[in-house]
């Protein structure tokens, strides 16, 4: 394709256009969508303006460079990877280069239309213009998706995790306080509907889901902590109403906030720290943190998610605040009526069998209390989170991760600090891989009005033990 034009200087149809042949221009204009695809830049370094192109190129080979660094990282330190990403003096220039360079080669792509010369072409007109235009596209969308997902990532974790510092290990673990309750303006999350801790090897990322009775009585706190002063014989009197574990956060906000005077600025609530004492003391575990889940917020994530399938074993009603009891199906109003029992202001059911729920279905099917009992509501819960955990995967969040970070930013409120971020994450990941374990402290395993806390105790021991 090369040849030499009168001064002895050799030349080709990428800049010597005017003696090209129309084979040469047509094979020129593949090579532009080939080289703008990808190697943005070097187009104009070899038939346009060099200046430019070298710009470009600069960029082009910055993000190639970043590309490789990142999968070396994926490959033996994921830790660092995810280091960048929520680190947000690191994370925002990064996210703004990126959309930087997708404008850059939305430039570059108009510039190499005009350069193609595709007027020119004859029969591949329509082909190369096509092609060049998906192209073109596909890179600005990629490009621009990477450096908007960044940006949002940066913001996501700046914003829920505002905490500085790291989690410190114990006895080789992690162990994080799980609370779960709705939200609203009758109902502000003072009794949690879901208690558990979930207990993370730091080495092997193996995770086990200790799930406690929220109606569990004969509460005593850990020794030292500032409830303990006030109820050195434990949680079984004078709390304002039923001595239950899910009742010391709210009878804790109500009457001795000023036992925990900064617990606002460490990112907690004195509700939550004396309910983190109470569970200390129950499991025999140290607490790092807690994770809040406003369930109300739930349906969001849930949607984000695209939904979830679960086999739901007995018809539940959907709303309604009167009980449910059985009776024999009448000829008329049979829309109160599922499995032989009445429920009388049922807005509505999950039937029974495979159900595609979304997020507020999935909602009331782990806060449905009627026709059914708490045991039942709390592996409901359980096994909601399961489901979302199971369909949050790496293609899930790269598409999905803009609404999945708006409906978690409404979703979870914790105190684990930033630090420690990169590694819960990496650890999550394995943990997904090898499952998580369940060990439910419940009925008929414990009597919530009569537990034995030895036993308890034992039980998450060799339990963990397990699963080091």
């Amino acid at each position: 394709m090369s040849r030499r034009n009168p001064g002895g200087e050799p030349t080709t149809p990428f800049r010597d256009v005017e003696r090209a042949s129309s084979s040469q221009m047509a094979k020129r204009a593949w090579w532009i969508i080939v080289l703008n695809f990808l190697v943005p830049g070097s187009v104009q370094v070899v038939a346009g303006n060099r200046r430019l192109g070298r710009l470009g190129l600069l960029f082009t080979f910055g993000f190639w460079s970043f590309l490789v660094i990142s999968l070396l990282l994926a490959l033996v330190y994921k830790i660092g990877l995810f280091a960048i990403f929520t680190t947000p003096f690191v994370a925002v220039p990064l996210g703004f280069l990126f959309i930087g360079y997708s404008f850059l080669i939305a430039i570059f792509s108009l510039d190499s239309l005009r350069l193609a010369r595709v007027y020119t072409l004859q029969r591949s007109k329509p082909v190369v213009l096509v092609g060049l235009i998906t192209t073109s596209l596909i890179s600005t969308f990629f490009i621009g998706t990477i450096g908007s997902t960044t940006l949002t990532a940066s913001n996501f974790f700046s914003n829920i995790f505002t905490q500085s510092g790291t989690m410190q290990q114990h006895d080789g673990r992690y162990n994080i306080l799980l609370l779960g309750g709705d939200s609203g303006s009758s109902r502000l999350g003072l009794r949690p509907d879901s208690i558990a801790v979930m207990s993370i090897s730091a080495t092997t990322g193996e995770t086990v889901n200790i799930g406690l009775p929220r109606n569990l009585t004969r509460i005593q706190f850990t020794e030292g902590t500032p409830i303990q002063k006030v109820f050195p014989n434990g949680f079984n009197h004078d709390c304002g109403g039923e001595c239950m574990l899910n009742a010391i956060y709210k009878s804790t906000i109500d009457n001795y906030s000023y036992l925990y005077p900064y617990a606002r600025k460490n990112g907690s609530t004195s509700g939550i720290e004396a309910t983190k004492s109470a569970v200390q003391w129950i499991t025999g575990l140290k607490i790092d943190s807690y994770v809040l889940i406003n369930m109300r917020s739930f349906t969001g994530l849930v949607d984000a998610l695209g939904g979830i399938d679960i086999t739901v074993k007995k018809a539940l009603p959907i709303g309604g605040q009167l009980d449910c009891y059985p009776s024999g199906e009448p000829a008329e109003g049979k829309e109160f009526y599922r499995d032989g029992s009445y429920c009388p202001d049922a807005m509505g059911w999950i039937e029974k069998g495979k159900q595609h729920m979304d997020g507020r279905t999935a909602l009331w099917y782990t806060r449905s209390r009627h026709n059914t009992n708490d045991y039942d509501r709390m592996k409901r819960q359980r096994e909601v989170e399961a489901k979302v955990l199971k369909k949050v995967d790496l293609q899930t969040l790269i598409f999905r991760f803009g609404a999945i970070a708006g409906a978690s930013s409404k979703l979870v409120r914790t105190d684990i600090p930033l630090g420690s971020v990169p590694e819960l994450i990496d650890l999550a990941l394995k943990a997904k891989t090898k499952g998580i374990k369940s060990l439910q402290l419940s009925y008929p395993t414990i009597q919530a009005d009569n537990p034995d806390f030895w036993l308890m105790r034992r039980l998450i021991y060799w339990k963990l033990k397990k699963y080091k």
